[in-house]
């Protein structure tokens, strides 16, 4: 039995940290999971991300630049420009499609963002994108192998969003190799807990310190010198 076309896409918007966004097919449906990038953002800029929750001290510069790579729909981009107004973000992606909808989001929301075309951090340290104080991430990290992956719930949106060779883990091993090749001083991402502990590894063999995790989130840092 085919799955039904997700409501995000019947009705053109998902809810994202308590904004609409603009979604279509070209684009992730922003998932809950996500949200967590920005509580990570907000702690490590010494802001409260909830009602009585004390913020550690501020990590992160008074006007950190920030880049959100594969922005998809822009939603994690433009919260973050809309929860930091004084941080410098960008965001890119490989998909001119999925950069159409994210400045038809930035325009909504009444931000200025620029979105450049860019595999990983390849613009990185060009005019187009400086180097960033934070990469912020949510890559495609699913694994097609495992037992619970629903495909069939999950074929109505961009497979190139959603799936990584090397059990998912394929795109985010090059951007922790870009990272460490750069320096770029902390590296927030997103993946599945179940693939944490390989990261945690494989970051450490390229110089990243783990500094946290929070539920789908994980962040690490490279000592400066």
């Amino acid at each position: 039995m085919n799955a039904p076309s997700p409501k995000a896409y019947n009705i053109g918007y998902q809810d994202f940290y308590g904004r609409d966004f603009i979604v279509s097919p070209d684009v992730l449906i922003p998932r809950p999971e996500t949200e967590q990038i920005i509580d990570t953002v907000l702690n490590l800029s010494g802001k409260p991300y909830l009602p009585g929750v004390k913020p550690t001290p501020r990590i992160l510069p008074p006007n950190p630049i920030i880049l959100d790579v594969g922005t998809g729909s822009g939603c994690i981009a433009i919260t973050v420009k809309k929860e930091l107004p004084e941080a410098k973000v960008y965001g890119c992606d490989i998909s001119e499609k999925a950069l159409q909808v994210a400045q038809k989001n930035a325009t909504k929301h009444s931000v200025t963002i620029p979105f450049i075309i860019s595999h990983l951090l390849e613009k990185v340290n060009s005019r187009e994108l400086p180097l960033p104080t934070l990469v912020i991430a949510n890559l495609p990290y699913v694994d097609t192998d495992w037992e619970w992956l629903d495909k069939n719930a999950l074929s109505f949106e961009p497979s190139i969003a959603l799936y990584a060779d090397d059990h998912g883990l394929g795109l985010i091993k090059k951007l922790i190799d870009q990272s460490a090749n750069l320096h770029i001083p902390y590296i927030v991402l997103e993946a599945d807990p179940c693939q944490h502990d390989e990261i945690i590894e494989y970051a450490s063999k390229k110089g990243l310190q783990f500094l946290e995790a929070r539920g789908f989130i994980i962040t690490f840092y490279i000592p400066q010198e």
